[in-house]
C-alpha cells in the first residue's frame, strides 16, 4: 500500500489499509494479522505509527491484541470495520465526490454503470486471486 498526502493522518491510512484487507477477505477473522515490525518495513513507516493504528483499531474492536501472540482480526472484526469505514467515507469522502459531481455537472445515475463496471473487474480480480 502507498501513503498518500491526503491530509489524512498516517496512522488512520494504516488503519484504512487494514480494514481493507478484512474487508476484502484476505484477513480472516480470529487470524493472525502481521507484526507491528512487519507491516511498518512492509509500509515504510515507524513502527509507533503502526502501534498507533493497531491501538485505534483495537478500540474499534476491529482487532484483538493476544499478549505474546500478536494481533488478530477480531471475530465481528469484518462487521465493525465495515461499519466504521461506512461512517469516514459517509463523512469524509462522500461531501468531497459530491461536490466534485456539482462542479462537474454529472448527475448521481451517470455513475450507475461505471460502477457497475467497477464491480464486475473487481470481482474478476478477486477470482483470480483464489
Amino acid at each position: 500500500m502507498e501513503l498518500r498526502d491526503s491530509g489524512q493522518a498516517i496512522y488512520l491510512q494504516i488503519a484504512d489499509y487494514v480494514c481493507q484487507k478484512i474487508l476484502l477477505g484476505e484477513w480472516q477473522p480470529e487470524t493472525k494479522i502481521p507484526s507491528v515490525r512487519e507491516l511498518a518495513v512492509q509500509m515504510s513507516v515507524n513502527p509507533n505509527t503502526v502501534a498507533r493504528s493497531y491501538e485505534f483499531l483495537k478500540n474499534n474492536g476491529i482487532i484483538i491484541d493476544k499478549r505474546g501472540i500478536g494481533y488478530f482480526v477480531e471475530t465481528d472484526g469484518e462487521q465493525k470495520a465495515k461499519k466504521y469505514r461506512q461512517q469516514e467515507f459517509l463523512q469524509n469522502e462522500l461531501p468531497v465526490l459530491f461536490n466534485t459531481l456539482y462542479v462537474l455537472g454529472i448527475e448521481i445515475n451517470e455513475l450507475q454503470q461505471h460502477y457497475e463496471n467497477f464491480k464486475t473487474t473487481l470481482n474478476q480480480k478477486q477470482n483470480e486471486n483464489q
